[in-house]
């Protein structure tokens, strides 16, 4: 079935992707202004649920690459996802027949919708994480063996790479990592062609309409007055982790990510408590007092205590007041395979998340 993304969506949707996004994928905001231009003629674009896809259809994905605290400062015009989408259909010598996201988080769950504008095409409500994961094989084609070649990158001076193929999709990271380190830290990227068939078996379906649905529940608790947090939970069956204020926070940019650690001081139930959260530019681990509460593959998320806002890496500040909720991860992420491509130990921390 067919609908239609009109500029209040973008509204809504960049409003609560971020909260997919545990922190990462890229600043909502200038994700929505440069899907809001490519729209500027149409008004609208048509979105359709994963099963509606042809089997012999082509599908590929449109997202941007690099540390989002480095995008903050660096840019694009918005022609930049076209022009690597053109580049790899190219490389296919076959046009996409829709365009689909990478990870339901921030800017990229929005990149695409602006992609689909600009080139006439649908968006596919769908995506390869049900989150945003930091790495280009942390997604679920790499579940099945789809590779993410040949992959394309551009940037805003005009450069443009194509990756034909590589050993892995680990390899593949590696190599677009580097090029988008020299790129200066950012990139926009078109990647994981699929079949229709194998797009169906392999993504996430109904990732949009949740993001949506998300920012949704804010906006009308805004307007009714009633409690913005209860309503995210309501929307993603999380439960709340943690109350505080941010007493410090290091932060860094290096070999192509956002690193570092957010302290906060509990308030409220809990106060004299500490949270500590891990982030490679999404949230990975959480800390009470020096012991686990959550990690990776579920999904943790700052928010603002008084709107229900999320709070991505980029905007995190001291002295903030927030609440850390968790929502627990696709099932996908809990099979062996999938605990290998995103648990714990993919991030260099020991894993106590039992595969089902």
């Amino acid at each position: 079935m067919k609908e239609w993304l009109v500029a209040d969506d973008l509204e809504t949707i960049a409003l609560g992707a971020p909260i997919l996004g545990t922190g990462g994928g890229g600043d909502p905001y200038l994700g929505k202004l440069m899907a809001r231009a490519a729209m500027s003629r149409s008004g609208r674009v048509p979105m359709i649920s994963l099963r509606d896809i042809p089997d012999e259809s082509l599908v590929i994905a449109s997202a941007m690459m690099g540390a989002p605290t480095v995008f903050v400062e660096k840019v694009p015009s918005g022609g930049e996802p076209v022009v690597a989408f053109r580049a790899l259909e190219r490389f296919l010598g076959r046009k996409a027949d829709a365009t689909y996201s990478i990870e339901a988080g921030g800017l990229n769950s929005t990149i695409p919708i602006g992609t689909a504008a600009r080139i006439g095409i649908p968006l596919v409500d769908a995506d390869g994480m049900g989150r945003a994961f930091p790495e280009i094989q942390m997604v679920s084609p790499s579940i099945y063996g789809y590779p993410a070649t040949p992959m394309a990158l551009a940037d805003e001076k005009g450069n443009v790479l194509l990756i034909r193929d590589s050993l892995n999709n680990r390899w593949t990271e590696r190599f677009a990592r580097n090029a988008t380190i020299d790129m200066g830290g950012s990139s926009m990227i078109a990647l994981y062609p699929l079949e229709g068939w194998q797009a169906k078996r392999a993504l996430l379906p109904g990732s949009i309409s949740l993001a949506r649905r998300i920012g949704h529940r804010i906006r009308l608790a805004w307007n009714e007055k009633t409690d913005p947090i209860e309503a995210v939970l309501q929307a993603t069956r999380g439960r709340e982790l943690f109350r505080g204020k941010i007493s410090d926070l290091e932060r860094r940019s290096e070999t192509g990510f956002a690193r570092g650690i957010v302290r906060l001081r509990g308030t409220g139930a809990f106060d004299s408590q500490d949270l500590s959260i891990h982030f490679q530019n999404e949230n990975i681990l959480a800390e009470l007092d020096g012991r686990r509460v959550a990690a990776v593959p579920d999904l943790i998320s700052i928010l603002d205590s008084e709107t229900g806002a999320p709070i991505t890496t980029e905007g995190l500040r001291f002295g903030l007041r927030v609440v850390v909720i968790t929502i627990p991860s696709h099932p996908k992420w809990r099979t062996k395979k999938g605990l290998e491509l995103v648990g714990p130990e993919c991030f260099g921390y020991d894993s106590d998340v039992p595969a089902t």
